[in-house]
């Protein structure tokens, strides 16, 4: 007898996980079978990727499902039906995640679920917003419509993603390439001058003296600071992830300069191209705010969406919390007024997109220029003074020999 993991669904097409003993797959699945149950998957476990499958299984990037939209709608287009539309794109699909939540929506949708019910079920696979569309989509008999606009809105989100992770890669690199510099310079390059120097009989500088007591605390205490390092980076992400300190972190971002407007002008774009697409689809605003909110990395800003959706329920325009929040630019509140004015939100909120998606582009580019400078200037404030712990020395050794 061996142990299996399995996903199955129910009659009520409720998916379920768990593990139980058979001699073999296939008599694992007749016993799922026999209780009722439609065996998804039934695999025997495997201790080396279980724990990486928690924490990074049902990643699917913003590029996957864009595709995905896309290959859905002209699938959709030529007059296939929704099974064999989803039987097609999981055969083409490579991310083995969305591949197999795929295969289950398919499952469901042939037990007679509805295509937003069967995705809904795939946790963590398929973002609110989408479900949301899908199930508009199937209500307004409007289903291509709804996967074309979703496949765009992706598109955009990737682009805008990639950008910004490009701006803030580039800085990094410089920074890991300082910090290998300095610890290059203290475990190698120092202690080459350290016995000539002290052996010289001679009164070193302080700045001298500093920079050897450090060479020595790396070298024989490299461990220890290796783990402080650590304990400082793990503390931080934990802090970072409570409420006080998110909004702590969420309030210096945006006070950086550059850092906190592109953050704000990608707020600003995010959430007039996402309520724009979903609004056009018939979703309430309401709904629609909510799955905004979601979707903001900096929790300033969706206390200000939550605020938003307060002020909406009761009845307030949307523009008018988002004037008073202090956060979003006024070419935002003031284009959501004039839609609300002229009842024409979708419209007004997709021109908004289209501009505060290019200034965040140039945001992007101001970002990643001013950041090569700065990261040189920081270089040379590191580096230049190790030098010259070494160099004012040993130049001072030099003369004092010619002198001679």
């Amino acid at each position: 007898m061996a142990a299996f993991n399995y996903v199955a669904v129910d009659a009520n097409g409720k998916q379920k996980k768990g593990t139980l003993e058979a001699a073999n797959e296939a008599a694992a699945r007749n016993s799922l079978k026999a209780e009722g149950l439609i065996p998804i998957s039934v695999e025997i476990p495997n201790a080396l990727n279980k724990d990486i499958e928690i924490s990074i299984g049902k990643k699917v990037k913003s590029r996957d499902l864009s595709v995905f939209c896309k290959q859905f709608e002209s699938i959709l287009h030529a007059g296939v039906t929704v099974i064999q539309a989803l039987q097609m794109i999981t055969d083409q699909v490579t991310n083995k995640y969305l591949k197999k939540a795929l295969d289950q929506t398919r499952i469901l949708v042939e037990k007679g679920e509805s295509l937003a019910d069967a995705m809904r079920a795939q946790e963590g696979i398929f973002p609110d917003m989408l479900l949301n569309m899908v199930e508009a989509g199937e209500a307004s008999g409007s289903l291509e419509t709804s996967f074309n606009r979703m496949a765009s809105q992706f598109e955009k989100d990737s682009k805008t993603s990639s950008m910004i992770k490009q701006a803030m890669i580039y800085p990094i690199v410089l920074l890991v390439v300082v910090a290998g510099v300095v610890v290059l310079m203290l475990t190698y390059i120092i202690p080459q001058f350290k016995d000539t120097l002290e052996g010289a009989g001679m009164d070193l500088p302080a700045i001298t003296k500093l920079v050897m007591k450090m060479s020595d605390g790396l070298i024989h205490w490299w461990w220890l600071v290796a783990i402080i390092i650590a304990a400082i980076v793990v503390t931080f992400r934990v802090w970072s992830k409570t409420e006080t300190g998110a909004i702590v972190l969420g309030r210096v971002l945006l006070k950086i300069p550059l850092v906190g407007d592109l953050q704000i002008k990608s707020a600003a774009a995010k959430l007039a191209r996402t309520l724009s697409t979903l609004m056009a689809s018939g979703i309430p605003m309401v709904d629609a705010i909510s799955i905004v909110t979601k979707l903001m990395s900096n929790r300033i800003v969706q206390k200000v969406m939550e605020e938003a959706r307060g002020e909406v329920e009761r009845g307030t325009p949307l523009s008018v919390p988002l004037r008073d929040s202090g956060v979003f630019p006024p070419l935002l509140y003031n284009m959501a007024a004039i839609g609300e004015e002229t009842g024409n939100m979708e419209e007004m909120l997709e021109h908004a997109a289209d501009f505060y998606e290019e200034e965040v582009e140039n945001a992007t580019k101001a970002v990643t220029a001013i950041m090569e400078p700065v990261i040189i200037v920081l270089m040379a404030g590191v580096v230049v003074p190790i030098m010259f712990a070494i160099m004012a020395p040993m130049m001072s050794m030099y003369t004092a020999a010619e002198n001679a």
